[in-house]
């Protein structure tokens, strides 16, 4: 509910008042075009999303209206140019919900203490930073392309004296560094979208896991209620990008960020990845009025 607040109290800065109207007189319209989008989202025995696809149906005759999947191809770099801002903007544009997830995520380790934990598209550490925060990590590795972002991630934790507990390093989710069945835990947060093969990626994440360890992937998701599903896509289309571009000078990433949310498989078709990946006891847990997902799944 607080993302709505912050809405609510954003809006009138981006938006003149005069037009709000427009919106609410399209409400209708807008979920018509996003029910027919999902039910076009490519499902699971469709190749995986490449660059290939810049547009769905561009190649099939669908309706010209489709939304434009963007490309993933070094997006890395793309959040090396935000690094300095990607924080403050987490949690300002999250209204620290960001926060409060990736607590949550924690919660979902499995059973035990002394986990080794592995976090992929790690960027600035702080999915790392809270999984060590649970207690139950012994030993924790975070990876990523973006070496700014890492540079970050790696003054928090020397700060926090954590270099004998915690490190990052240089690494790629599609072909992680690591041996077969190493960590008990692998998490991802806000980065399984940013693959160029999420199939790859996910069974990446499955091999590296010791059997009884679990993935647990932190994403967004489109709310499945009308109204809830308005507002957020309000607010993704219009205030975060307006407010992303001003806060961190970057004109792209910000709309980058509600491109790849809208046209991501979410709910049972990403659970439906990774039952195909590997995975076993696939959950999705879906937070704040289900605008974000933690999806868990198991190997047996």
């Amino acid at each position: 509910m607080t993302v709505f607040i912050l809405v609510a109290s954003l809006l009138p800065l981006v938006i003149p008042r005069k037009r709000t109207y427009i919106f609410r007189r399209r409400y209708a319209q807008r979920v018509e075009r996003h029910n027919r989008m999902e039910m076009s989202m490519r499902q699971p025995d469709e190749p995986d999303m490449t660059d290939a696809q810049k547009t769905k149906g561009a190649t099939s005759g669908q309706p010209a209206d489709r939304k434009v999947v963007p490309s993933r191809r070094e997006v890395w770099k793309m959040f090396d140019r935000i690094a300095w801002r990607y924080d403050l903007l987490n949690h300002l544009l999250s209204a620290n919900q960001d926060k409060a997830w990736r607590k949550r995520l924690t919660a979902l380790l499995p059973g035990g203490n002394d986990l080794k934990a592995l976090d992929l598209a790690s960027g600035t550490g702080d999915q790392l930073l809270a999984l060590h925060d649970s207690g139950r990590i012994k030993h924790g590795v975070g990876t990523d392309l973006a070496e700014k972002m890492l540079a970050i991630g790696r003054e928090k934790i020397t700060a926090r004296g954590l270099n004998d507990s915690l490190e990052l390093k240089t690494g790629d989710a599609q072909n992680i560094p690591f041996e077969d069945d190493r960590f008990d835990a692998v998490t991802i947060s806000f980065g399984i979208r940013n693959m160029t093969d999420v199939s790859l990626a996910l069974r990446e994440m499955h091999r590296v896991l010791k059997p009884g360890g679990r993935a647990l992937i932190l994403e967004f998701s489109l709310p499945t209620n009308g109204f809830v599903r308005w507002g957020y896509l309000l607010y993704f289309r219009h205030v975060l990008p307006t407010l992303g571009k001003k806060i961190s000078g970057d004109d792209g990433a910000y709309r980058y960020l509600n491109e790849t949310v809208e046209t991501f498989p979410y709910g049972q078709a990403f659970c439906d990845l990774m039952t195909d990946a590997g995975f076993q006891n696939v959950k999705d847990n879906r937070l704040t009025l289900g605008i974000a997902s933690i999806y868990q799944g198991d190997k047996i």
